[in-house]
């Protein structure tokens, strides 16, 4: 049987029902032991275990935005756990037509055992979290993405063996993607280094929080003016796509005014030569990111996206389980 080496008792009870809204009201602590567990989940799973942990529990998703990974890998970690998933398009429900967060949540805390939520509004899922009796998760939001940077962080642990002192560069949009990864990253200690275009930088009430928090953890955050800046002597080089869900109006522009950040042979050359490519998907090759990087031996995007069930999985289970 795998066992889990890390301590989990404490750390548990003090996860059981809590909302994850954003890795801000997560400590360093908290977060390393879901990173741990969910490699020991990932463990256990190779070797045929899959405890039912969550037997009985069921687990609403709304969906407002489309999505591949998040709903799968949720779905996928539900039914391991021995629970159940609900899919809930917003256009479906009464929400879509006008009825209140306040008695949406209310109601749904009497059928549901918790809700995973894909959303256009961060601002509306603070306020069904605080209409809910039930655990809320954020599966995305216009200003965070809280369980990719969960599976990001995962498998850089997994192929370099630690996270603290690594050195991280964030190149592209400053979006909720790479919002949620700056604070994961610093509160495991990682240096990171964000290079955007003008006019699409990260929100700087994020960037002060996550300065915050390196002072505590040892790692840093740079915002630097060019992409060989950020990539030089890297260990990871993350990328999202220029134009995300929504956004479909701006692509022509953002093509132009991105031109100048795409991860490419001659960019990652300054990188160190192990360097991990990471990014989110889904991928527009030779837009964002060349063929030649994301098919290459540095990437590890489908190890990456595989990681969204496993960490998903940890978090489902210390935030459902009676007894973990």
């Amino acid at each position: 049987m795998v066992k889990l080496e890390h301590s989990k008792d404490q750390m548990a009870k003090s996860l059981k029902g809590k909302d994850f809204l954003t890795l801000l009201d997560y400590t360093s602590e908290e977060i390393s032991y879901l990173l741990d567990y969910a490699f020991f989940m990932k463990q256990q799973m190779s070797h045929g275990e899959m405890p039912k942990l969550l037997a009985g529990k069921t687990l609403g998703m709304i969906f407002e935005k489309h999505s591949t990974r998040t709903r799968i890998s949720f779905e996928v970690a539900m039914i391991q756990l021995g629970g159940h998933a609900m899919f809930m398009n917003a256009r479906d429900l009464q929400i879509g037509r006008g009825e209140s967060v306040y008695d949406t949540g209310n109601v749904l805390s009497k059928y549901l055992d918790a809700v995973m939520i894909r959303a256009n509004s961060h601002e509306m899922v603070k306020e069904l979290a605080l209409n809910t009796t039930v655990p809320i998760i954020n599966g995305l939001t216009d200003i965070f993405h809280p369980c990719q940077a969960m599976a990001d962080l995962l498998t850089i642990k997994e192929v370099k063996g630690t996270l603290k002192g690594l050195k991280i560069a964030y190149v592209g949009d400053g979006n909720n993607v790479a919002h949620s990864l700056i604070i994961g990253a610093v509160n495991m200690g990682m240096d990171v280094f964000i290079s955007t275009p003008i006019g699409f930088e990260c929100n700087e009430n994020i960037l002060v929080e996550a300065k915050k928090i390196a002072s505590i953890s040892g790692g840093t955050v740079e915002v630097v003016s060019t992409p060989v800046e950020a990539v030089t002597n890297a260990d990871v080089i993350y990328t999202d796509v220029w134009a995300s869900m929504g956004q479909e109006d701006q692509v022509a522009n953002r093509l132009k005014l991105f031109k100048d950040f795409q991860i490419n042979d001659a960019l990652v050359a300054h990188a160190k030569t192990d360097y991990m490519f990471l990014h989110c998907l889904p991928a527009h090759r030779e837009e964002e990111v060349t063929a030649s990087v994301i098919d290459g031996p540095n990437s590890y995007v489908f190890q990456q996206a595989g990681n969204r069930l496993h960490a998903q999985k940890a978090l489902l289970a210390n935030l459902l389980c009676d007894d973990l």
